[in-house]
């Protein structure tokens, strides 16, 4: 096996770490999209909004985002699949922004399989009502599937492999959630062996997100394969020690994934700090409040109002911020003086 098939050395992951620069990101999908399956397909593809709402993470020192494709869409349509990540890598790199791009996902807020055409409206009151998994559960558990699934990944990467424009690739997010567990590890292992065979200049990483200071067996297996530690955190900044601990022991970069949750102690004022302090980049959920409804907490019902304390997002939908502290914590960060307009 060639030395390119293996994982990443922790020098030559630290010396990407040293070139990239401090990474201030968050998790994307247009307002006008409610899954990243509407994100993604044809009929609803939207570069104007795209490149708007990128456009004020421009303005407000963002710099990376992360993005979730659906195998679904790329299955029916391939060629138009990659011609849509193409655009819109090209647009985030107009605003001097990357991309960490995410293959597959275990979470499924809806409760159903994914499905193409138009998507379900979202359900009032409801947190990320229309959340659907990638490639869906019975994909993965069917061995018969799994050819197409390499492709989709050797495909997919081998496209970009040696795409500046690309950051890093999130092969797995969350493996074994929707109470998964650890049927999600033979498909994690694939993954990253498919992944490495297209010999990509970025590297790869799955980030582990149970709340057990990651001692389970699918968190341990997503950060031994990983060239870059990544995790999520959604509890309260008193509380992350032995999550860094544990992530920190790999002696490699490590970047939070995933985090805010403003009514649990995991805020701006508390967690960036602390991030700081240990040379983690990352990126919270949300940016502008949209269909997918992420201001509202999980725990929201069918009908709840708009809460005072959003959980999620930074911007309301005509760009204004939700909190204008937050954006002057990050436009410190990257030193980028405030504009009039629209943020």
């Amino acid at each position: 096996m060639s030395n390119s098939h293996l994982r990443w050395p922790a020098d030559r992951a630290h010396e990407w770490y040293d070139q990239i620069g401090h990474i201030r990101g968050f998790n994307y999908l247009p307002r006008t999209a409610v899954n990243m399956t509407e994100m993604w397909q044809a009929e609803t593809f939207d570069p104007h909004t795209i490149d708007e709402e990128l456009g004020w993470a421009e303005q407000a020192g963002y710099n990376s985002v992360r993005i979730f494709i659906q195998y679904l869409v790329w299955e029916s349509d391939p060629t138009g699949m990659k011609a849509r990540l193409d655009t819109f890598l090209s647009i985030a790199q107009k605003h001097r922004i990357s991309t960490m791009v995410i293959l597959f996902c275990d979470c499924a807020f809806s409760g159903r399989e994914p499905y193409l055409g138009p998507q379900a409206e979202p359900v009032p009151g409801v947190h990320n009502s229309q959340w659907v998994p990638s490639p869906g559960f019975e994909r993965m558990a069917d061995p018969a599937a799994w050819a197409d699934l390499e492709r989709y990944v050797k495909d997919l990467i081998g496209y970009l492999a040696e795409d500046p424009r690309v950051l890093i690739w999130d092969l797995y997010n969350e493996p074994g959630n929707s109470e998964m567990g650890e049927k999600s590890l033979p498909l994690l292992d694939s993954v990253f062996a498919w992944a490495r065979e297209t010999s990509p200049i970025q590297p790869l990483t799955t980030g582990p997100w149970m709340w057990n200071t990651y001692k389970d067996p699918v968190s341990i297996r997503s950060m031994d394969l990983s060239d870059i530690i990544t995790f999520h955190y959604y509890q309260s900044a008193e509380a992350i020690g032995g999550y860094l601990s544990a992530c920190e022991a790999y002696n490699r970069p490590v970047l939070c994934t995933e985090w805010l949750r403003r009514g649990h102690g995991n805020t701006f004022a508390e967690i960036l700090p602390i991030f700081s302090e240990h040379r983690i980049g990352w990126y919270h959920w949300g940016w502008v409040a949209g269909r997918t409804q992420t201001y509202l907490p999980w725990e929201s019902k069918a009908g709840a109002p708009p809460p005072k304390i959003w959980q999620h997002d930074l911007l309301r939908e005509d760009g204004t911020p939700y909190d204008a502290n937050e954006i002057q914590m990050v436009r410190e960060m990257s030193h980028t003086p405030p504009t009039s307009t629209p943020i």
